[in-house]
């Protein structure tokens, strides 16, 4: 009975999609009935589109309401599924394995034996799955980069570093959460880390709620959101987001890392397939050549070019900013990047322009 559910498990995941669906090989099993109890795998084998109730499943399985109740709740307790609540109804929502339930896992910041018994399954999902399919091509971004304002030459606009932090200011609700993808990564191998700061993954508004209802992360306020965006900002980490106008969430990713940095690097045109819309500008007679931007930039986009200033490679760049934030002598603004794509305004737009570049 339980072999047939994670197998119906499988095929129901294959069915949501995401970075990593489900797939018909031998690492899928070991990992879902390490996340999923059967009776946890039932209630997700049914999860329909969009939100519903408990009600909803308690029907579609002809079971009891308060049992369904129960497991769904223990579910979003695991980030197996989303839980909200809206004009006083509480509804749930399938997630997908990426994005969603292998985040989920590690956003905690929890080292148990636990933790690092399932850190490994998922990683080797992941890897069987990645070496199944090989290269992935990415032909439209689904996240963007925030280039950090202060060093904006006068005149461009975009959304960046100051402006999420005007933004942040819409926003009712904060979280913060651990870097999911160092975290998997020191859950794997201890020795697999790096030295920058873990809990700068940012979620507003619903998303944050969900994080913070089911102690994944806690809330902050706008000063402390601002303060954090500034720490990341100090280590070298490039500011991450959704692809979207407004956004749900915020990264502040490493190249050694990060689940959205490390895909785009393997592209053979890695400023293309995450970028901010600016690429840097350099001041000939401020630059004092010491190189400090060729070695922190985290996209290898810079070299250095002897007397003058260091080379730039375009196809190379995000437009991240992370050069100008530590150059020394201040000879580093960001300009606008011509040859990029505007941001979708919503998420519809954003899957539109996704479907639209892989159909």
């Amino acid at each position: 009975m339980s072999e047939d559910v994670y197998k119906q498990m499988c095929e129901a995941m294959a069915k949501r999609g995401g970075l990593y669906p489900g797939v018909d090989i031998p690492e899928f099993y070991p990992m879902v009935e390490a996340l999923f109890t059967p009776e946890e795998a039932t209630v997700n084998n049914v999860m329909p589109k969009g939100r519903f109730t408990v009600e909803a499943i308690a029907k579609e399985l002809n079971a009891n309401v308060t049992n369904i109740g129960k497991i769904l709740e223990t579910m979003a307790d695991k980030g197996l599924c989303f839980s909200f609540v809206k004009e006083g109804t509480r509804f749930y929502a399938a997630a997908r394995f990426v994005p969603g339930i292998m985040e989920f896992q590690f956003m905690r910041g929890t080292t148990t034996a636990k933790d690092k018994v399932l850190a490994k399954l998922i990683y080797d999902y992941k890897l069987a799955v990645d070496t199944l399919r090989g290269p992935m091509e990415i032909k439209y971004p689904a996240a963007r980069v925030l280039t950090v304002d202060e060093w904006i030459t006068p005149g461009n606009v975009v959304h960046t570093y100051q402006e999420v932090s005007k933004y942040i200011d819409q926003f009712d609700t904060i979280s913060v959460s651990t870097c999911f993808c160092r975290q998997e990564a020191k859950l794997v191998d201890e020795n697999n880390q790096c030295d920058s700061p873990n809990e700068v993954c940012m979620q507003f508004n619903d998303g944050a709620k969900f994080i913070i209802e089911r102690n994944m992360g806690r809330q902050i306020d706008k000063d402390e959101a601002r303060e954090i965006l500034k720490i990341a900002s100090d280590a070298g980490l490039v500011h991450v987001a959704d692809n979207k106008q407004k956004v749900d969430f915020l990264c502040n990713c490493c190249s050694c890392h990060c689940m959205v940095l490390k895909p785009a690097l393997a592209q053979s045109k890695p400023g293309l397939a995450l970028y901010s819309g600016f690429q840097p500008l350099f001041d000939v007679e401020t630059c004092e050549y010491c190189d400090i931007c060729v070695d922190i930039c985290p996209a290898d986009a810079l070299s250095t070019n002897r007397d003058t200033v260091p080379s730039l490679n375009l196809d190379q760049c995000f437009g991240c900013g992370v050069c100008a934030c530590h150059c020394p002598s201040e000879a580093i603004r960001m300009e606008n990047r011509p040859d990029v794509a505007d941001t979708p305004v919503d998420r519809r737009e954003m899957m539109a322009e996704i479907m639209k570049a892989y159909s």
